[in-house]
């Protein structure tokens, strides 16, 4: 097990202060540094090479990619694709099995060489150069005119290194990285490549290196905010140096609301400590996501030789015993979802627009709250979640010491975890919207007698390096990871699927403070629907989808009704986190065994962020809007009976079948699956119309909602997510597509063929369906929908407009035009 080593921590200190940068929120271009994201004119090799120079290789064959950048997401399924014979204990498995798509089935696994000619200018001559990435998957080792610069393996740690004595200034220099992905090494889809951004950062001799800030703001004194900045200041000439640090806060509209100055001598390197007040600073939350900056200038004789800019916010928070969560002294159910890293059919391949969607769809439903499971997320992410509220747990491992798959983070555990979870901390410990550390999921050390030892270490690097946030992990074995003592290590022990054991837990444990920190884990494909509509452990259905009655779950896991009905009724519980959000690539749990499932059934949207109908169930429970809705769709064929189930925020409602009553229901605490949602065990099927109409206590009619059946597939209808892209940090547009009959209603059994062609600016970079079980690549720019819709990812080009096609035989087409601005 490993120890805390005094020694290397002091090593590794100075190594990230002086060597390792990371993305902070920082102008493009200041007087004093400049940044410089490579994106484009990159050359990939999918092989190895023997030698990094480049005038040892042949660039011109090879593919010309840009950054962020995904090899695998443009490949084809495979169900031998790292097909793993495992035993899976976390699931109760008890003998070894082989899963297909495990990782989701596409070409990740190999060698992959990016090379990039980089133009330093001669104006750089007597700067520090740095080179910077946000995550490289994996095993990324990195050279500068073929010279060895550095490595890091973890694919999901940001990091970056000092290349100024690499470099020639005024020439052309080559920078090549090589990456690997080693089969058994995960449990989802990892992604491939440089799928993070990459950049150079060139600042002066004396400046503050990235991470150099560290700010926290304890709870309101007679209406004033303290302000504590740590600013870390870098000196690389030989000889001492007189400097100024000023500091400034600005408010959200930009005004200057404080500032402290501060002079002192440095010689190498320097940690500056001050105490600002702010009055009156509005709190940030996931209601009004306030947000301030502190902008930390550096001069030297008067001038200014550094600027860095720091976004922060204004709030406090506490986990209690016997109350849950508090924000901002009010009391708070956590109300947050799990999600993979992966976007869909875009891949793992970073894009801004992508997890802006993702994250309205969230906020739409109520949600605010986000795991980040089960590793540090893009900075782009918490960058979104502070800007648009969102409380978030940071997670740093899937896997400890000990092993899960054959190759995966137990390699690295003795040399760099407490360099990766160092890391994550230093990069992304000013975020507001971070609440607590999470140490790991689900490690295999919570049924080793010592697991806690490894806990302990991770537990007190991370209040080393934030005392102000708590630790937790997701405990899944919960009796043993009690009886260990790894879950009176962390401060905050989240529970996996455990609904049943809360209230044990907290009346043998008065004092633990505690959440559920992964939830649910019901399966269910959009639009499919299976008899009976009961509770139960997950069935085989052919052609290997799960029902969106969504009352199956995994043998460990749970409905959504058996956690909501646990949280309303543990006021000591701080909330929950859904597994998941979205659905995901890989894991496709309960078809692990199954080709060709390919992806993951447990999303309350689907993996093109098409909400399924459970979207609307946590939408009824969580969100603030009126939500009356039906399920299941109103088409069948040799069907007599039909339960009909109705999601809603109403107590009562009434349901029709054209026209005629089939009662009135209301919802019954005294039955599980009846307390939260509005059920019709056996409603006559006819086609037409089913029609659910809200009611008040004096029956009176407050909202209806109706489905019809619909005809034979008529035509195709467009609609576009946002209809103008901006051609800045790589946006994307999305176009819903639905098949409908001649009077506009979805065809909910539809799977039409539809192809797709652009004109103008702009092409198809993606299609998918939400299937899990599809094999057409993504960047095909053709799809059969999946009952009745599907999704298309539009790029532009440059400023203009794009016009998307949609053609299938037999259906009328459709086109809409998407406007692209700079």
């Amino acid at each position: 097990m490993v120890k805390n080593r005094t020694l290397i921590y002091r090593l590794l200190t100075v190594f990230l202060f002086s060597t390792v940068l990371f993305s902070c929120r920082l102008p493009e271009k200041t007087p004093t540094r400049e940044i410089v994201y490579l994106k484009d004119g990159w050359k990939f090799l999918n092989k190895d090479i023997a030698t990094p120079n480049f005038k040892d290789i042949d660039l011109s064959s090879r593919e010309t990619v840009s950054v962020p950048h995904d090899w695998a997401i443009l490949g084809e399924f495979n169900e031998d694709i790292d097909a793993q014979v495992v035993t899976v204990l976390e699931d109760g498995e008890e003998k070894p099995a082989k899963r297909t798509g495990r990782t989701g089935a596409l070409p990740h696994i190999g060698i992959g060489w990016y090379h990039k000619t980089l133009d330093i200018p001669e104006n750089w001559e007597h700067k520090r150069v740095f080179i910077e990435f946000d995550g490289a998957m994996s095993h990324a080792r990195v050279y500068v005119n073929g010279d060895y610069v550095g490595e890091w393996p973890y694919g999901y740690s940001s990091f970056g290194f000092d290349i100024t004595d690499k470099i020639n200034i005024g020439e052309e220099n080559e920078l090549a990285v090589r990456l690997e992905n080693k089969p058994y090494s995960s449990r989802w889809y990892p992604g491939a490549g440089l799928y993070r951004n990459v950049r150079l950062l060139a600042t002066n001799p004396i400046h503050i290196p990235q991470w150099g800030t560290y700010i926290t703001t304890p709870a309101l004194v007679s209406g004033k905010g303290e302000v504590k900045i740590a600013t870390t200041i870098v000196n690389t000439y030989s000889e001492d140096s007189d400097i100024t640090l000023l500091t400034e806060i600005y408010d959200q509209g930009e005004n200057l609301v404080a500032r402290a100055e501060s002079a002192f001598q440095i010689k190498d390197t320097i940690v500056q400590e001050q105490n600002i007040t702010v009055p009156n600073p509005q709190l940030w939350s996931p209601g009004s996501s306030v947000l301030y900056k502190a902008v930390s200038k550096v001069l030297k004789n008067g001038r200014l030789i550094d600027l860095y800019e720091t976004v922060f916010g204004f709030r406090y928070f506490e986990f209690t015993n016997d109350a849950g969560f508090f924000l901002n002294g009010e009391n708070m159910k956590l109300k947050g979802v799990c999600l993979h890293h992966d976007l869909g059919p875009i891949g793992a391949a970073i894009n801004v627009s992508a997890i802006r969607r993702q994250l309205t769809i969230l906020k739409e439903m109520g949600c605010n709250a986000i795991r980040t499971s089960h590793n540090p997320p893009a900075p782009e992410l918490l960058d979104l979640a502070d800007e648009m509220g969102f409380l978030v747990i940071d997670e740093a491992f899937d896997e400890w010491e000990a092993e899960k798959v054959e190759n995966g983070y137990h390699l690295l555990w003795e040399e760099w975890a407490e360099k990766d979870i160092t890391a994550m901390i230093h990069r992304d410990r000013n975020h507001p919207s971070i609440i607590m550390w999470s140490l790991g999921n689900e490690v295999r050390e919570q049924i080793e007698p010592d697991g806690a030892t490894n806990c302990r270490f991770l537990h007190d690097i991370c209040h080393r390096e934030d005392p102000t946030r708590p630790t937790t992990a997701g405990f899944s074995r919960w009796k043993e990871s009690i009886e260990n003592g790894m879950a009176d290590v962390v401060d905050v022990p989240g529970w996996n699927y455990k609904p049943q054991y809360y209230n044990t837990t907290h009346k043998n444990h008065p004092e633990w403070k505690m959440y559920g920190s992964e939830t649910a884990s019901t399966v269910s494909s959009r639009g499919e629907y299976f008899f009976p509509d009961e509770p139960c452990v997950h069935c085989v259905h052919e052609p290997y989808h799960c029902s969106s009655y969504d009352l199956e779950y995994p043998i460990w896991a749970t409905s959504p009704d058996r956690e909501f009905a646990a949280q309303d009724s543990f006021a000591f519980m701080g909330g929950e986190f859904v597994w998941t959000g979205f659905d995901y690539l890989g894991e496709p749990t309960p078809y692990n065994e199954q080709w060709p499932a390919r992806s993951s059934y447990f999303g309350i949207v689907d993996l093109c962020g098409i909400p399924k109908d459970r979207y609307y169930l946590y939408q009824s429970q969580w969100g603030d809007k009126e939500v009356l809705h039906l399920l299941p769709h109103w088409n069948w064929e040799g069907k007599d009976y039909i339960p009909v189930h109705c999601y809603t925020n109403y107590q009562r409602a009434e349901l029709f079948v054209n026209g005629k009553s089939m009662g009135i229901k209301e919802k019954d605490p005294s039955e599980l699956y009846r307390t939260y949602r509005l059920v019709w065990d056996n409603v006559p099927y006819e086609p037409g119309e089913l029609k659910v109409v809200a009611l008040d206590e004096n029956n009176a009619q407050i909202k209806e909602a109706v489905t019809k059946t619909a005809g034979k597939p008529s035509r195709i209808i467009l609609e576009a997510y946002s209809g103008t892209i901006s051609l800045s940090n790589n946006e994307l547009d999305f176009v819903s597509v639905s098949v409908c009959d001649s009077e506009g209603n979805l065809c909910p059994r539809a799977s039409n063929n539809i192809s797709f062609k652009t004109k103008g600016n702009g092409h198809v970079k993606a299609v998918g369906s939400g299937d899990p079980t599809s094999l057409e690549p993504f960047v095909k720019p053709e799809r059969k929908v999946f009952n009745g819709k599907c999704m298309v990812y539009i790029q532009p080009a440059q400023e203009g407009d794009i016009v998307l096609t949609a053609e299938s035989e037999g259906l009328v087409p459709a086109n809409i035009s998407i406007s692209v601005k700079k």
